[in-house]
């Protein structure tokens, strides 16, 4: 059992919680993830660990509801208790001085970006983050990652706030600014594709943290696997980050859609049930 310490709604389906897990506050590094369980036949879900603080021993992390475990979460209050959390799970991100580093996070993929900002600035590089949204209410975390940034730019679908258009613009401004050495980017699959795209073009060495569907964690069932250079990996125990420009995106994305219409309608059958 972990209990919630903290809770703060970022929008109407964006959640923070704080837990007490001091274990895996005094292992955790950036790039970490842990599996969480509700209930003792629940369904166990993967979420990256935005922070965590060694001496309180507690880990945050940000919850987008998209389906009955994830609603159930958001739903829990302070005291309340989580049945299973395991981690640290994942291999760490590697953190160099590389020179500029172009940060890229979509939605709630700024949670796990933020570790990593903070590492790389720690590392000595030069960092610039985009973080990407349809509309302003979905930007998270900016006073953090302002933080540990030299630089932030805000793009957004609809224009709403900073500048209007997709992650990719931006990207491609700061690249034709200045010199880029590397690039991390973390969000939705179909933007970490198109981003992958855009540094490929101007041979830009860059990381993707990938979300596959995940069960075990553990690289025993083999749910989360994905095509890297033509070779099988596990998410879970490869990952979660990888050579984006080697990732197989179509594949993945059609991996991610497998069980959308099962989902759903158990996402549904639920909500009547929570309403009624």
């Amino acid at each position: 059992m972990s209990k919630i310490l903290e809770k703060e709604f970022f929008s109407k389906n964006v959640v923070k919680i704080v837990l007490d897990a001091p274990e895996i506050a005094r292992s955790r590094k950036p790039g970490h993830f842990v599996i969480i369980k509700m209930g003792e036949k629940g369904e166990r879900i993967p979420l990256t660990i935005a922070s965590a603080d060694a001496e309180k021993g507690t880990v945050t992390l940000v919850i987008q509801k998209v389906g009955v475990t994830s609603d159930k979460l958001s739903r829990l209050e302070v005291g309340d208790e989580v049945t299973d959390v395991v981690g640290p799970l994942g291999k760490a991100t590697h953190l160099e001085n590389v020179g500029t580093v172009l940060c890229a996070g979509g939605g709630v993929g700024v949670a796990p970006l933020l570790p990593i900002v903070e590492g790389l600035k720690k590392a000595g590089n030069r960092v610039v983050t985009i973080l990407a949204a349809r509309t302003k209410d979905l930007i998270i975390l900016e006073d953090q990652m302002r933080e540990y940034s030299d630089e932030v730019i805000i793009m957004t679908d609809d224009g709403s706030y900073g500048t209007k258009g997709l992650v990719t613009a931006g990207m491609e401004e700061v690249i034709n600014r200045e010199k880029v050495n590397m690039s991390v980017v973390i969000g939705p699959a179909i933007m970490m594709k198109f981003a992958a795209l855009t540094t490929k073009k101007y041979n830009i060495e860059t990381v993707a943290s990938l979300n596959t569907i995940m069960v075990d964690g553990t690289g025993m069932c083999g749910a989360c696997r994905v095509s890297v250079g033509g070779k099988t990996k596990f998410v879970c125990v490869d990952g979660p980050e990888f050579d984006a420009h080697q990732v197989d995106f179509d594949e993945m994305l059609s991996r991610l859609s497998a069980y959308q219409d099962q989902e759903s309608a158990a996402y549904q059958k639920y909500l009547q049930t929570v309403e009624a």
